[in-house]
């Protein structure tokens, strides 16, 4: 009974979510502790020839200390916008967003992009260099101590050998690679992610995948992913937000951490029911609620 009792305290009932799965915190975070990333009903939305266009619709989430969070969805549902959102290049026209309890006001180092284009590394400099750069103009690190940084982080990215390299001479994966470790030399407070893997091959999209988890079993960093692939929102994400289009909204949240194989075919299988309007979905996901609260109260 008291399993099921704290299976339903868990449940988030925000409106606008048709289903809230329990267990959506990852392993080891509190209940009680703040959040690190919160999203407060936001609204976005854009210039249009006829009037403004909504892009999202009082979506909100909250992104807990070390957890991986994916905003998984179509084109068109804001998910990239709510990502750029919260890194501070777009103010909402309702809501707000807030990083460890304090509301943001525009682009900030505790929040940092590794976005999809390879074109995101200066050619002019080499490896190490465009992993220090941001800590040097940033003031965080004098160079000598900023290029220490760097040099470590590319080690731990596995490119130590490619130090001196230049971006043309890299692959797509491994200038990512380049692009993480940048991003995580400044300490931010949330990592956020743009489809990062999606123009790379199917092969070394998979291998990147699994170089990010492992990174993040080292570091243990708070992340915001963005994804139109349920199998990569499965994989890489703790908890997933289902996002329907036009404007975005939330349609469910799902939990993805320590599911079986089986399970995560039906998670998937739920997940694209979900994204292609299947009322039926809902139901396979709020039925077990449902019965465990019908025997809660008996």
């Amino acid at each position: 009974m008291s399993a099921v009792l704290e299976r339903l305290d868990a449940i988030d009932t925000r409106p606008g979510c048709e289903v809230c799965e329990a267990g959506g915190q990852a392993a080891g975070v509190p209940l009680a502790q703040q959040a690190r990333l919160r999203v407060e009903g936001v609204s976005l939305e854009y210039r249009g020839e006829r009037g403004p266009i909504r892009a999202t619709h009082r979506v909100g989430f909250d992104v807990m200390p070390s957890e991986r969070f994916v905003l998984l969805g179509a084109s068109g549902c804001g998910k990239s916008s709510l990502l750029k959102a919260v890194g501070g290049f777009i103010a909402p026209a309702e809501g707000r967003i807030l990083v460890d309890g304090r509301p943001i006001d525009g682009p900030g180092p505790d929040r940092i992009a590794v976005f999809q284009e390879f074109d995101q590394l200066p050619p002019w400099k080499t490896v190490l260099e465009n992993v220090a750069f941001p800590l040097i103009a940033s003031g965080s690190s004098p160079r000598k101590v900023a290029l220490e940084q760097a040099g470590d982080w590319l080690a731990r990215v596995g490119l130590a050998d490619f130090a001196s390299a230049y971006p043309h001479q890299l692959s797509g994966g491994m200038k990512q690679r380049v692009a993480i470790a940048r991003a995580l030399a400044m300490k931010p407070r949330v990592l956020l992610m743009d489809e990062p893997f999606a123009a790379l091959d199917a092969l070394t999209r998979r291998r990147m995948q699994d170089e990010l988890l492992a990174l993040w079993e080292q570091e243990r960093f708070t992340l915001l992913f963005v994804t139109h692939s349920i199998e990569e929102a499965l994989i890489v994400g703790h908890r997933v937000l289902v996002l329907s289009p036009h404007p975005g909204r939330v349609r469910a949240e799902l939990n993805a951490q320590g599911l079986t194989p089986a399970q995560r075919a039906a998670q998937a299988n739920r997940i694209e029911r979900l994204l292609f309007g299947d009322p039926a979905a809902v139901d396979a996901i709020s039925e077990p609620v449902a019965a465990e609260r019908a025997a809660a109260l008996t």
